[in-house]
C-alpha cells in the first residue's frame, strides 16, 4: 500500500469571506483560474489545482487534502484515521474521507 499527494488541494471558505478570498487569489497571488462555477473556483497552483469552494453555513475555514492510494481501505486502516464517508458524496470513486489529528479533511482515492 502506498500514499502519495493527489492533485486537489480546497479551502473551505465561509460565505462571508467568499469574495475577498476568491479576489485575493486571483488578483493579489496572482494564480489562473482553470475552473469557475456559482460554488467553487479551480486556480493552478503548480502540478495542482488549488479549489475555493463555497460554504454557506460554516463559521472558519478548513483545508481539505486529497491522497492517492492503491488501496484505500488499507490506507485508512494504516493512517489509524476514522473513516468520514458523511462529509460529502463519493460518486463513481473508490476513495474515504478521513482527517488526521489536527482535523484536517483527507480524500484516500484511488488514482
Amino acid at each position: 500500500m502506498e500514499l502519495k499527494p493527489g492533485r486537489n488541494i480546497a479551502i473551505k471558505v465561509p460565505l462571508y469571506k467568499w469574495a475577498e478570498t476568491v479576489e485575493y487569489y486571483r488578483d493579489r497571488v496572482g494564480l489562473a483560474v482553470t475552473n469557475e462555477t456559482s460554488e467553487s473556483v479551480g486556480f493552478a497552483f503548480g502540478e495542482m489545482t488549488l479549489w475555493l469552494d463555497r460554504v454557506e453555513k460554516q463559521s472558519q475555514v478548513d483545508v481539505w487534502l486529497e491522497l492517492f492510494s492503491d488501496d484505500p481501505a488499507a490506507a485508512l486502516e494504516h493512517l489509524e484515521s476514522p473513516k468520514r464517508d458523511e462529509l460529502e458524496p463519493l460518486d463513481g470513486v473508490q476513495a474515504h474521507w478521513t482527517s488526521d489529528p489536527a482535523g484536517v479533511v483527507l480524500l484516500v482515492r484511488k488514482d
